[in-house]
């Protein structure tokens, strides 16, 4: 394993010690609970909004912290979810009085250490809502999920409540609105290699030199199948297939299209990608409205990419467009 490490124990904090210090003066690090915050934050006037999961997936989701996005993470270390009291103390330390909206990305860990946060918090009187998302159509369940996985999906999620936030939204409302935008938000990914966790040493799997897994988990689960490589036109034509049919999205339609490194990909051939992506949905009458090129949601060293699109409407739109600030700009 050749990486940028240290003690692979230690990998995880001194990441998020070089967010903050990289952020002076607009993000906190308080390491007893892995938490990245908005020094500004909590505020009285809007909803608190805080992401956990693993770490391993940046930029999402500490590097997604700031003014109209995330007011808080508080991951857990490399692939594993934060632990229960990491959820709690991050609720407390959030507690506004309009609340604390926890998303969480759909995967079985994750939801425990949430609904346990969510349930102590409760019991402090903090109104905390929690808000799940599963925008991956790959598989209906995985070794890490009971229904669809939460994957760069979330992003959209993000961006989408941490607008409507700023803007003084009622908990109830960004609730309404976190569920509209997962609900016409659709994602697939290809793996072309597997990632090597600091702790582990070695890939997770293996992957011949002419093979792919379509359908790939950002924590290296086995996807659809396991199938040779293709062209790039070929892999982005059979992703759209599997996602275009999903929610359906329609001719008429007009959509966001990301197309998001899972942290080993050129982003030239994330533009290769984009290009098809581009070329077939306009094929299908559908017209992109905003486009996403980069890394947003990746699984450490990964070679590889997921396709994601949202249906656009009147209200989801200005909420993409809005202004934000973040450790990593990517929107």
């Amino acid at each position: 394993m050749k990486k940028f490490v240290n003690d692979p124990k230690s990998y995880v904090p001194e990441m998020l010690e070089g967010v903050a210090l990289a952020n002076p003066g607009t993000l906190r690090y308080i390491p007893a609970y892995n938490l990245i915050m908005r020094s500004d934050a909590p505020s009285e006037s809007k909803v608190s909004i805080v992401q956990g999961s693993g770490s391993g997936h940046e930029p999402a989701h500490v590097m997604a912290v700031g003014k109209g996005m995330l007011d808080a993470a508080c991951p857990g270390d490399v692939f594993a979810a934060p632990p229960m009291d990491y959820v709690y103390e991050t609720a407390k330390l959030l507690a506004s009085p309009m609340g604390v909206l926890l998303l969480v990305n759909n995967y079985t860990g994750d939801r425990m250490a949430f609904d346990m946060g969510k349930e102590m918090a409760d019991a402090d009187g903090i109104r905390c809502e929690i808000l799940t998302i599963n925008d991956d159509v790959a598989v209906q369940d995985s070794l890490y999920t009971v229904g669809r996985r939460g994957v760069a999906g979330n992003f959209f999620v993000i961006k989408a409540v941490g607008a409507a936030a700023e803007q003084g939204a009622s908990i109830d409302d960004l609730l309404r609105i976190g569920r509209k935008v997962n609900d016409v938000t659709r994602t697939m990914g290809v793996a072309l290699t597997a990632c090597t966790p600091p702790a582990k040493g070695s890939p997770l799997f293996e992957l011949g030199a002419d093979e792919i897994e379509f359908g790939v988990g950002i924590h290296g689960e086995p996807g659809r199948e396991r199938r040779k490589l293709a062209s790039a036109d070929q892999i982005v034509d059979d992703m759209l297939d599997a996602v275009v049919p999903d929610l359906p999205y329609e001719s008429g339609d007009r959509v966001a299209l990301m197309i998001n490194g899972l942290g080993g990909t050129p982003i030239s051939e994330l533009y290769i990608l984009y290009r098809r992506a581009h070329q077939r949905l306009a094929d299908r009458g559908i017209t992109i409205g905003r486009s996403y090129v980069n890394e947003y949601c990746t699984s450490l060293d990964m070679a590889g990419a997921s396709l994601t699109l949202v249906r656009l409407d009147d209200e989801i739109e200005p909420l993409l467009t809005a202004p934000a600030e973040a450790a990593v700009r990517i929107f």
